[in-house]
């Protein structure tokens, strides 16, 4: 942005000059006659510089997007994510440097003009373009959708999630209303997952693109309890580790509305997910200790929900440069399937028809762009998923405690490295029982 404004001053000065210089001739009027003219000179010059300006932005945010640039060659040279100076002008739309820059020479800068202002080089005009979208892609890949015009875009990261939830359990009753006979157990878990995952995205048309997300889950998981050796205070824990394949999952977007204007990006998508992870049905529960019955763990962890499931999205996103706002919402279908086993009982096998509640997820937030290659964000995003019904031998039963609402509140950081290489990272807080305590995102986006 600096340097588009510095050639608007370069123009504002040489205009400026060319019409005190002009008059040089001609017969000289009174001060107040050329101060007045001096005057209507500089506001006419302040309203063309504005109007640059306001075209400079629509621009910018054209080529940065790159919607419906699909090629050419210009004077400074397009590329396939368009800039304000070449991509434009290889879409027929005139650029605000070539209009406020006369041709450099094939050194690439002008040693001055007539007023003797030096004019920056078109490369380096170029370079500070290029850097710039890349930063507003980081904000619209991470927290829209994918970049259309990008033909081939590969992301890779880890979101590593901690959670921490204490129960306690009463086994008795009361006497006389104020004395408790029982016991009582503090039963504790402690679970880090962590996720390794690269995402394929291809963009088909300028409209049409596609994903492709492969993950590898690592489980650790620590359970405590209370009641060994039939006494409370005494406790015992176990811990189990897995590393799996999660479920894997394909996307494709389409872009029905491109901003312009009043009109937000909006952009659709749908998901499905393959239950390519171990699924968590028919696992066995069994003891880690043999002096305490309260600690009962299971055989092994899974890395996958076990069915299949359809996500139907919607993103919308809005410029106010330097911020952009942006929204979603979407309903996930998770598919009913006939598993063989689904009792946790070791020895006993229960077939059962599974249906897991269907999820309607939404959020918003805003992202702030700090400079030419960094950005910042705020996010909240919140999951809302129905009971899990389950059908044994014809009868349909809801499972207790099968509903969940999981809310958190993101802050993100986006910052470019090289041209086609960038880095991602998020905290996340979250913001009910359900949700991680705290997750941490780290991603290396790198486009072709």
């Amino acid at each position: 942005m600096k340097t588009e404004f510095a050639v608007l001053g370069t123009l504002a000065g040489t205009l400026l000059s060319t019409g005190v210089c002009g008059q040089a001739g001609a017969p000289q009027p009174g001060a107040d006659e050329r101060i007045e003219r001096l005057a209507e000179l500089v506001e006419k010059q302040e309203q063309t510089i504005k109007a640059l300006e306001r075209r400079l932005n629509e621009l910018e945010m054209a080529g940065a997007r790159g919607r419906g640039v699909t090629g050419g060659t210009g004077g400074t040279g397009s590329s396939a994510n368009g800039n304000a100076g070449g991509g434009m002008a290889a879409a027929g739309v005139p650029s605000l440097a070539q209009d406020a820059e006369p041709a450099a020479p094939a050194g690439g800068s002008r040693a001055g003009n007539d007023a003797g202002t030096p004019v920056v080089g078109a490369d380096a005009r170029e370079t500070q373009q290029q850097a710039r979208v890349q930063s507003k892609d980081l904000v619209y890949q991470t927290e829209h959708a994918p970049l259309f015009e990008r033909r081939l875009t590969i992301d890779s990261g880890f979101v590593y999630s901690y959670y921490d939830r204490r129960a306690l359990s009463l086994s008795g009753f009361l006497a006389l209303d104020a004395i408790f006979l029982g016991t009582i157990n503090l039963n504790q878990t402690k679970s880090h997952t962590l996720t390794y995952d690269t995402i394929f995205r291809y963009g088909l048309t300028d409209r049409l693109s596609m994903d492709f997300d492969l993950p590898v889950t690592y489980r650790n998981t620590n359970f405590i309890s209370g009641g060994a050796g039939g006494s409370a205070s005494s406790l015992s824990d176990a811990t189990l580790s897995t590393t799996a394949l999660g479920d894997i999952s394909m996307g494709v977007y389409y872009q029905f509305l491109r901003e312009s204007g009043a009109v937000p990006d909006v952009v659709g998508s749908v998901r499905v997910r393959a239950p390519t992870g171990r699924t968590p049905f028919g696992i066995k529960l069994v003891s880690a200790d043999p002096n305490n019955d309260n600690l009962n763990v299971a055989a092994q962890l899974p890395t996958g929900n076990g069915v299949w499931a359809v996500t139907a999205g919607l993103s919308v996103l809005k410029t106010y440069d330097p911020v952009v706002l942006f929204a979603n919402a979407s309903y996930t279908y998770n598919i009913p399937r006939s598993v063989s086993d689904i009792s946790s009982v070791q020895g006993e096998v229960m077939p059962a028809d599974v249906k897991l509640g269907d999820t309607i997820g939404f959020g918003g937030g805003l992202a702030l762009a700090l400079n030419d290659r960094t950005s910042m964000s705020l996010a909240f995003n919140a999951a809302l998923s129905g009971s899990t019904q389950v059908t044994t031998a014809g009868v349909r039963q809801t499972v207790v405690g099968s509903r969940a609402n999981v809310a958190t509140m993101t802050f993100g950081f986006n910052h470019v490295i090289t041209k086609g290489l960038s880095v991602s990272t998020a905290f996340g807080i979250g913001l009910t029982p359900d949700a991680p305590n705290y997750t941490v995102s780290l991603r290396f986006p790198y486009t072709f």
